[in-house]
């Protein structure tokens, strides 16, 4: 982990916390039910009720960990009091075209959310993509220079919205 705040939209951090407390609450006592049970059956060494459960136990103890340490590290923010919103920052909606691009799919619209929420198919982005921190602070009209792996991409801000 680095020292960079883990920004978080309210709907992402309550969806982490969903899943921390179905783990914790549900999946975690059944499979801890299932390896007593298996236990007691005798020979753990062939036993696949046992072995099975015991790995997806340390997988669930794993996800555990790593969601309470991104819970702890949260910082959710509300993108709907975004006092600036004729800016780009944290939850804003933003449509960018390429300037040098003609076709009909050059507009895009991303949404800047946290880096635990991103989703690409629905054009959510995290907070720290290369093209989310090229984005930020801009003002429609204005163009970014993104370095991506496919090479460098201008794209310019066309709308701003926020919830």
């Amino acid at each position: 982990m680095d020292d960079r705040p883990n920004y978080m939209t309210p709907a992402g951090y309550a969806a982490l916390s969903a899943e921390y407390q179905h783990l914790l609450g549900e999946e975690r006592p059944k499979l801890v039910d299932v390896i007593s049970w298996a236990a007691g059956n005798g020979d753990r060494s062939e036993n696949g009720d046992y072995i099975y459960g015991r790995k997806r136990l340390r997988e669930i103890d794993r996800r555990l960990g790593f969601l309470a340490r991104r819970m702890k590290a949260a910082k959710v923010i509300d993108p709907a009091a975004q006092p600036d919103r004729g800016r780009v920052w944290f939850g804003a909606t933003v449509t960018i075209a390429d300037p040098e691009d003609f076709s009909d799919t050059a507009e895009r619209t991303l949404t800047l959310v946290g880096d635990d929420e991103t989703d690409a198919a629905a054009g959510r982005i995290g907070w720290n993509a290369p093209i989310a921190r090229a984005l930020r602070g801009a003002a429609i009209g204005d163009v970014r220079r993104v370095t991506l792996p496919a090479g460098e991409r201008h794209y310019e801000v066309l709308a701003i919205s926020y919830p």
